[in-house]
């Protein structure tokens, strides 16, 4: 009883990783999204 429960605990730990590693790497391409954009806005706004 007690192997499921550790099994249990490993498999929910390696999907929690992994949900968070998704979660991070949205993050970092919706800032550098953000960032192009932002970077586009001066580009354009410089331009005469």
């Amino acid at each position: 009883m007690s192997e499921s429960t550790s099994d249990d605990g490993t498999s929910e730990e390696k999907r929690r990783r992994k949900a968070m590693l998704i979660r991070a790497g949205i993050y970092i391409f919706a800032t550098h999204l953000f960032a192009g954009f932002v970077l586009l806005l001066f580009a354009l706004g410089g331009r005469k």
